[in-house]
């Protein structure tokens, strides 16, 4: 019989676990894992539970408000009273038609305040009865970036004027981005008053202004109108009233606004530097007299003294002002007062680096034991015998480029009779054989007749200069883009002898680098944090411990040491703004700052480039250079990065320049000056990322050669290298291809730097292979900026080897 055939159950049964209905004490503590219930009071709202809750809740509401109106008080204490420190408002107008003098009476107008004294430009001090304080305006002229940079810097307001009928052309756009990029205080927006405007109009101009400005400022609500009456009103209570925004890189700092500066002579003589004396409201934080002040545009000075500088009282009876005599404040104590040293002074006899001094630079002949290099032997000096005119002398006849020897072969052998009487032969390195006559005249007579040459315009030729090498850098930067770090091996100079300060890694990230190795001398003369935010915080701790202090909200007289004549000299359009600096703020080191493009820039910025930057309240012309920013600001196993020969659109790159130590996430942006002084180019902005010296920006290129027959893995490749030496000096280092693989050269083949190599798999022909070296560049020494140092200066290749390769 044959097996019975089964159908496979298509239902199966399966029985439910049994569940008890009560669980025992054990099963209820091990589910629970030592967690306690407890009910919720939403669940029961009635309960005494759920009316606790909601009074903790109302309570905690009640502290959080009282702590923000604790807050606004403390925060505009300084405002109260007669005495009370005014209001700092930065009147900027972004139009020529737009006249601050003009919102400024006015404001004044609103407060029931004369206007007959207010300035065109400059400082105008307000009283603000109505609302108990006082405004201090600052006058702005239109054009002027750095002076509205330093009038923002200590302002407490800004009051930016528009004008209905004339769009901000591409300076104001220019001065709103910086500003943006320093940091704003808390911001008012009108339009000048303008009495020939139509009413029907004016609401869409407001509108449109509003969104104008919602763009660079978005908490901005409304434009005031200063025509209106009521606008007026309103203005002047946004700017009297409130707690003003802090910005951020403020805090912790003491500035001032000088109100009058005056220099003092000593016994009569009229010195170039002395002391001069500033008298203005202590702002910010305390002053202290034992850290150095900053003068923008004129350098940090040491304090000589503080003293009081109270208003005069008014009597009782009469008008007549009272003097109060002034007392001494804060004198500086001679162990606890910064040094003006900024930078060290190296040592060439102790210093372990062997880079040669400027002496030796200058005068490379005078440190051979002072011997010249001596004559060379009679007989010695190859004579060459070249073919020139009837007259001409040895001096004419060594402007004669050579030619080679068959075409001077070929032109011997087809000359004619009359070509070779009219030419003589001169003998270059030796002694001339032949007839030598004085034709100098004749020379010239000749040369005037065949070239027919005039100077250009210098107007002209600095145009034409400049469009040729902005066409050159535009080329140049294109190329770098389609073909990052790669460069021609050169023909006439050896690649060991060109590249002999590259080496080959065989992982850019991991491999070690010595970060103390072969450092430039400006290393010796630049500081270095141990821990660098431990300093920070030692040093902000000190400064609020500090004794030898004057409180913010007190009128004083600084009194500044050893300061030039010149910047004692107020000018209008330039307010005098000075800042407090935190202990070793003046001390040079290395500074990293992440930075980013100006998107309204299209210029080409290279590295080392000439650029101004403004950190703080400093200036300083650097030449910086670019690395790659890496992701999340690590520094990787050996804290070396990616050089980069050009700051381009849409990624983050971090600029290293020297400069004084910063304290604090401070912003910074970089300027491209023009021929306007005034009119600089914002080329990127970004913020302070830290003060690394032992940052390693490793310089790459890429020499690259061609697979000229290939079995497999491996490749015959050509024109890497010229000469056989070459090949076996960087036989050591990796190679790589740009279709992925790995090799290595096995063996140099003939005299002309071909060599084979082999590789971690099969070489395509349409590859090409490549071989990366790094070295490690450096920025230049910085400069302090100036007033008055503004200048366009060409673009000039900053590094020297970018030239060359």
């Amino acid at each position: 019989m044959g097996e019975s055939h089964h159908h496979r159950p298509s239902l199966k049964q399966q029985n439910k676990p049994f569940k008890s209905k009560y669980a025992s004490k054990a099963a209820i503590k091990r589910i629970a894992k030592g967690k306690t219930t407890r009910s919720s009071p939403k669940s029961q709202p009635n309960s005494p539970s759920a009316a606790q809750a909601r009074q903790n809740r109302r309570n905690h509401a009640k502290q959080v408000q009282l702590q923000k109106r604790q807050s606004l008080v403390a925060s505009t204490r300084i405002f109260n009273g007669v005495d009370g420190a005014p209001r700092i408002v930065a009147v900027v107008p972004l139009s020529p038609d737009a006249y601050p003098s003009h919102a400024s009476r006015a404001l004044a107008e609103a407060l029931d305040v004369g206007s007959e004294d207010c300035p065109e430009t400059g400082v105008w001090k307000i009283k603000a009865e109505r609302f108990k304080t006082s405004l201090q305006l600052i006058n702005l002229p239109y054009r002027s970036l750095y002076a509205t940079l330093d009038a923002v810097k200590g302002a407490d307001y800004v009051l930016f004027v528009l004008s209905p009928t004339t769009e901000v052309d591409a300076w104001g756009d220019t001065l709103l981005r910086a500003l943006q990029a320093q940091g704003l205080p808390t911001v008012v927006s009108a339009i000048a008053p303008n009495p020939s405007l139509d009413s029907k109009s004016r609401p869409t101009i407001l509108k449109s202004l509003l969104s104008f400005m919602q763009y660079f400022v978005p908490s901005q609500t409304r434009v005031y109108d200063m025509h209106a009456g009521a606008d007026r009103v309103n203005a002047v209570r946004a700017l009297c009233e409130g707690k003003p925004e802090e910005v951020r890189w403020r805090e912790g700092r003491a500035w001032m606004l000088g109100e009058s500066v005056e220099f003092e002579e000593r016994d009569g003589r009229a010195e170039t530097s002395g002391t001069m004396r500033v008298t203005g409201v202590v702002r910010g934080a305390a002053l202290s007299a034992n850290r150095l002040i900053h003068l923008p545009g004129w350098g940090d000075y040491q304090v000589e003294k503080i003293t009081s500088a109270p208003l005069p009282r008014h009597s009782k009876i009469g008008d007549a002002g009272m003097d109060i005599e002034p007392t001494t404040l804060a004198e500086p104590d001679a162990d606890e007062v910064d040094s003006l040293v900024s930078s060290n002074d190296p040592d060439d006899m102790t210093n372990e680096q062997t880079w040669p001094t400027e002496e030796e630079m200058n005068h490379p002949t005078q440190n051979r034991n002072s011997e010249t290099i001596p004559d060379a032997k009679e007989g010695t000096t190859p004579r060459k015998v070249k073919k020139v005119p009837k007259g001409w002398s040895d001096y004419q006849a060594a402007w004669i480029v050579d030619e080679d020897d068959e075409e001077g072969a070929e032109g011997s052998g087809s000359g004619s009779e009359e070509d070779s009487e009219e030419m003589r032969d001169v003998e270059v390195g030796g002694e001339v054989e032949g007839e030598v006559d004085d034709g100098e005249d004749e020379m010239e007579s000749v040369m005037q007749r065949s070239v027919a040459f005039e100077d250009m315009d210098m107007a002209d030729e600095e145009e034409q200069l400049q469009k040729w090498r902005s066409r050159n850098r535009a080329e140049e930067e294109k190329d770098e883009l389609q073909f990052p770090d790669e460069i021609d091996t050169p023909l006439d100079i050896p690649a060991r002898t060109r590249f002999q300060r590259y080496r080959g890694l065989r992982s850019f990230r991991t491999s070690p680098w010595d970060p103390y190795e072969n450092l430039p001398r400006e290393y010796a003369r630049i500081f270095q944090f141990e821990d660098y935010k431990r300093t920070e915080r030692n040093v902000r701790r000190k400064a609020e411990e500090e004794v030898a202090t004057v409180h913010p909200g007190v009128r004083v007289t600084v009194h500044l040491k050893n300061v030039p004549r010149d910047a004692a000299r107020l000018e209008a359009g330039r307010p005098f703004v000075m800042f407090g600096l935190l202990q070793h703020e003046h001390k040079m080191t290395v500074l990293n700052f992440t930075v980013q493009r100006n998107t309204e820039y299209d210029g080409s910025v290279r590295s080392k480039d000439r650029l101004v930057l403004c950190v703080g309240p400093r200036r300083l012309h650097t030449r910086p250079i670019y690395s790659q920013h890496t992701r999340g600001g690590g520094k990787g196993q050996n804290n070396a990065h990616k050089f980069e020969r050009y700051l381009r659109h849409g990624d983050t790159y971090v600029a290293t320049t020297y400069g004084p130590v910063v304290f604090g996430k401070q912003p910074c942006m970089l300027l491209r000056e023009s021929e306007d002084p005034e009119a600089p180019h914002l080329v990127a902005m970004g913020t302070f990322l830290n003060p690394d010296t032992t940052r390693i920006i490793a310089k790459r290129i890429v020499l690259t050669g061609h697979p000229f027959k290939i079995h497999k893995k491996t490749a015959t490749v050509r024109y890497m290298f010229f000469s056989a030496d070459d090949v076996q000096y960087f036989a050591p280092i990796q190679l790589h291809t740009k279709y992925g693989r790995t090799g290595h050269i096995k063996e140099s083949l003939g005299t002309h730097g071909y060599f084979k190599a082999h590789f971690d798999g099969p070489v395509s022909q349409m590859d090409t292979v490549c071989m990366s070296l790094y070295k490690r560049v450096y920025p230049r020494w910085c400069e302090p900026w100036t007033w008055g140092s503004g200048r366009a200066e060409a673009h000039v290749t900053g590094d020297g080897d970018a030239m060359e390769e």
